[in-house]
């Protein structure tokens, strides 16, 4: 009977089957293997490996720099801004045409998207909010514009 029982636990994955288990020390062999190589080889080898170094952009840098700006009329819409921010895009989002229950959902939304890709969320406006992306820094003047524009000083 303890036989039908191991054999069941076994097969459900809740114990290993004894048939695969072997007793060991936990070292394992090591085998040494002797290579010959001549200076000459080594230098060719060095330089073989070596790669070209391009310089890559940075997202602020960038050509065609942006700050998107979304206006939410549902919390359908907040795919739009997660996708807009994935792409390293500054967005801006103007919440003023929701109500307060939806502007909630999408600011607590918009608050676990900047923190799982380490970015930072930005109150300019009761309902308007600046996310950017990590080392993306939207400079101090832009935000001058942004939150000294008439439509967004509601």
């Amino acid at each position: 009977m303890a036989g039908a029982i191991r054999r069941m636990a076994t097969y459900l994955g809740l114990v290993e089957d004894d048939q695969y288990y072997t007793d060991h020390d936990g070292r394992h062999p090591v085998d040494r293997v002797a290579v010959s190589q001549s200076a000459g080889d080594a230098d060719r080898h060095d330089h073989a490996d070596r790669g070209t170094v391009h310089q890559l952009a940075r997202p602020w840098e960038r050509p065609g720099y942006r700050i998107t700006s979304v206006l939410p009329t549902t919390y359908n819409d907040a795919r739009r801004i997660g996708e807009e921010f994935r792409n390293d895009d500054p967005v801006l989002m103007d919440l003023t045409s929701m109500s307060d229950a939806d502007a909630k959902r999408i600011v607590d939304f918009a608050a676990g998207l900047v923190f799982g890709l380490h970015g930072s969320i930005e109150r300019i406006t009761p309902k308007v909010f600046l996310l950017s992306p990590d080392g993306v820094d939207v400079s101090a003047i832009a935000r001058e514009q942004v939150g000294g524009s008439s439509h967004y000083a509601r």
